[in-house]
């Protein structure tokens, strides 16, 4: 099997909200069928569904399914581009649960919620540098292009 998962696709309630707020950095979307708004990233899609879609599809009711304790994480190639996108998720109906502060070994990272709970981290890692075209890998690709 290969090592991989090509969409991310939380549930929501208020997908038309969610959408804005997604949109509000700056991501552009992509077409998709059936009431999902789509969003192509490095090699993955993010989507959102209404909550009952995945409910149905898995058979259960949408109460049943609960929130998971999932953190979605959006590396960035520079520290200082940390600081920026909490404060516009903050503005789009967001919370800040950790404002961007430096950790440990020159790592830099800050959380927020998105309007329906939904766990971002955003995060500068010199021990994992991007490649050129933005794709992330854990370990780094060697030297940065």
């Amino acid at each position: 099997m290969d090592q991989r998962i090509g969409l991310i696709t939380p549930g929501a309630t208020d997908i038309a909200s969610l959408a804005e707020f997604h949109e509000s950095p700056g991501w552009k979307r992509t077409p998709a069928p059936h009431g999902v708004v789509a969003f192509d990233l490095h090699g993955q899609t993010s989507g959102l569904c209404p909550i009952g879609k995945p409910a149905e599809d898995i058979g259960a009711s949408p109460g049943t399914l609960g929130r998971g304790a999932v953190t979605l994480a959006h590396n960035l190639r520079t520290k200082d581009e940390v600081a920026v996108l909490p404060g516009r998720a903050d503005v789009a109906g967001g919370r800040i649960l950790k404002p961007a502060q430096d950790v440990f070994r020159g790592r830099h990272h800050g959380y927020f919620a998105d309007p329906e709970g939904l766990i971002r981290e955003i995060a500068y890692n010199p021990v994992s540098p991007q490649r050129a075209d933005g794709a992330f890998r854990r370990t780094g690709y060697g030297e940065v292009d």
